[in-house]
């Protein structure tokens, strides 16, 4: 068998050397950082674990959209928690509460209770959805049409209430949306598989990387961490290996990056094969926002804990369009569940550009200036403030937090300009912002959140279609039996 080395060992690139394990090729997956995971990354805090970009998945029931691949990738016997299935996500849109449940029927019931009156348009939402999800698998080998509709444009044709279509953008911070350029296929199946099901994991990213490192280990696999790939290698025509930490060389006769792609253009010396139009096309994909970050640890036995995600949105808040501000619009509520029915921690997360903090990304991490740490206390009191307008008890609940930004997140992933869901995709424009796993250089594959979906979800799927590209869409079939 072919020896294969996956650069990056993100959710993309642990699925990929997984599934190449199991089908018999020789894999070593390289991680440039101290620990595997990428965005799965935890840490600690005064003992407690907070998630880095991990918080919740949809479709885990045996219906769902992620239910077959996470039972190929043995990870269904790990402690999912699986959310109210009356209120998986819980939207404030002005003050007032709706609840999203599990489950098409129940969402379709509970919605039209609240919108009487457009009880059909969300019916034909919902349906929307359903076949979206379900035709998840036979896109393998053909993009979905859906990838050239706009999906706002679609919410406002098909969903005359403006408040209701609110409420059903309104989970969508998983996402970045955008009136102009976010394809209907993207919006809708990530929104089918939460409404599917919603979990959980205790351990958070830390189980999943754990529970793959085990089992890369019995397959065969070598993952070296520590190993920072400064270039890769070609005859011109074809890859012949990786040069790590610009000394040692690794030779190969197939490379997968799980890296951005205009990073693994990067490492790649010129070459006939890679014009300098298509460097230059990688450089210019527009990335999606980032994420500020605050990491609460709150006082005992104050705040219950919530089976749910809390999605909080102010009268300014554009859903669509989002415009960097000094006052935050919109804040996702995520908790960790706690002793005695009450939350001991929780994670406040809102969008963030990188322009916002452009200006320090010149300044050393862990010595940032003073003008940045107060910019990000600023933030994270405002933060607390928008989420104390629906649950005023939460402003004195709080005991110490600790807060993070596009420049954190760029630091410990090597995500550029710290984009937390990858390469923005554009309705009008498909061809160029869905990535092909395959390269112009022979040998070279790419695979991760940039090329088709972000999320969990998504990178599962992309890590098939990349597989797909090496060994044949037969032969992936064959083995997953999908």
């Amino acid at each position: 068998m072919e020896r294969i080395i996956v650069i990056g060992a993100g959710l993309g690139g642990l699925e990929t050397a997984y599934i190449l394990s199991r089908m018999g090729y020789r894999v070593q997956l390289l991680e440039s950082g101290a620990q595997i995971g990428g965005a799965l990354q935890t840490y600690r805090r005064k003992g407690f674990l907070f998630d880095s970009g991990f918080h919740y998945v949809g479709g885990l029931d045996p219906q769902g959209s992620l239910y077959q691949l996470f039972r190929y990738f043995k990870l269904l016997n790990l402690p999912w928690r699986q959310l109210d299935v009356d209120a998986a996500d819980v939207v404030s849109v002005g003050g007032r509460l709706f609840h999203i449940p599990q489950g098409h029927g129940r969402f379709t019931e509970e919605l039209s209770y609240c919108f009487p009156n457009s009880r059909n348009e969300i019916l034909k939402y919902s349906a929307m959805l359903q076949t979206v999800g379900d035709n998840i698998f036979n896109s393998l080998n053909t993009q979905s049409d859906l990838f050239g509709v706009s999906a706002y444009d679609w919410l406002c044709q098909e969903i005359s209430d403006p408040l209701l279509r609110k409420v059903l953008s309104g989970t969508s911070l998983k996402m970045h949306l955008d009136a102009n350029t976010t394809p209907l296929y993207v919006f809708a199946q990530i929104n089918n598989s939460f409404i599917q099901s919603s979990w959980r994991l205790d351990g958070g990213g830390e189980s999943l990387c754990n529970a793959f490192a085990q089992q890369l280990d019995s397959l065969g696999c070598k993952i070296k961490t520590n190993a920072h790939v400064t270039q890769i290698t070609n005859d011109g025509e074809r890859v012949t290996g990786v040069v790590v930490n610009a000394s040692e060389h690794i030779e190969a006769n197939i490379v997968v990056s799980d890296l951005h792609p205009s990073v693994t253009y990067s490492l790649i010396p010129e070459t006939p094969v890679i014009h300098r139009i298509t460097r230059s096309r990688v450089n210019r994909l527009r990335n999606s926002f980032g994420m500020f970050t605050v990491n609460c640890i709150l006082k005992p036995r104050t705040i219950p804990y919530l089976n749910s995600n809390v999605y909080i949105y102010d009268d300014e808040a554009d859903l669509w369009n989002y415009t960097p501000s000094e006052k935050p619009h919109s804040v996702l509520v995520n908790y960790y569940p706690g002793d005695f029915g009450y939350a001991h921690h929780l994670d406040l997360l809102t969008p963030m550009d990188f322009s916002e903090v452009e200006k320090w990304q010149d300044t050393k991490f862990g010595s940032r200036p003073d003008d940045y740490i107060q910019f990000k206390k600023d933030k994270a009191e405002a933060l607390i403030q928008l989420v104390a307008t629906q649950f005023p008890s939460f402003a004195n609940a709080v005991d110490t937090y600790y807060t993070s930004t596009p420049l954190t997140y760029a630091h410990y992933t090597g995500i550029p300009k710290g984009s937390a869901f990858g390469v923005l995709k554009d309705w009008r424009s498909p061809i160029t912002t869905l990535i092909s796993p395959t390269t112009p250089l022979k040998g070279l594959f790419l695979t991760g959140q940039n090329l088709n979906l972000h999320g969990v979800l998504g990178v599962s799927m992309t890590s098939l279609l990349t597989v797909s590209a090496i060994t044949g869409i037969q032969a992936l079939r064959t083995e997953i039996n999908i």
